[in-house]
């Protein structure tokens, strides 16, 4: 079974994970969370579209909200009971997702 970071790791991690980002995730609700914002629906629905096909195949989903432009993501492991690798990994994911990388 995955196990949950400690806060002090999780803050580690967001950093190593933030390096570089214009926009950076975020801590709320004690899940990593972060809004895209893109050019329009479809985009936006593409990425989603892209994540879910990664997510399913690692087993791992995120709680997402789509408006508009913008995908709002929050990962937990709810298994773990909190934020893990899996969280930090599918982030990463999806970031390179969101800018057009493989």
């Amino acid at each position: 079974m995955t196990e949950a970071y400690t806060p002090v790791e999780c803050k580690s991690e967001l950093a190593a994970l933030n390096t570089d980002l214009a926009f950076p995730w975020e801590l709320e609700d004690d899940k990593l969370t972060k809004t895209f914002t893109f050019s329009n629906f479809v985009t936006a629905f593409g990425f989603m579209t892209q994540a879910a096909i990664v997510a399913e195949k690692s087993n791992h989903h995120p709680e997402w909200f789509n408006v508009y432009k913008t995908v709002k993501v929050q990962l937990t492991t709810h298994d773990a009971g909190g934020i893990s690798e899996k969280d930090f990994d599918l982030a990463r994911r999806m970031e390179k997702l969101a800018t057009g990388q493989r």
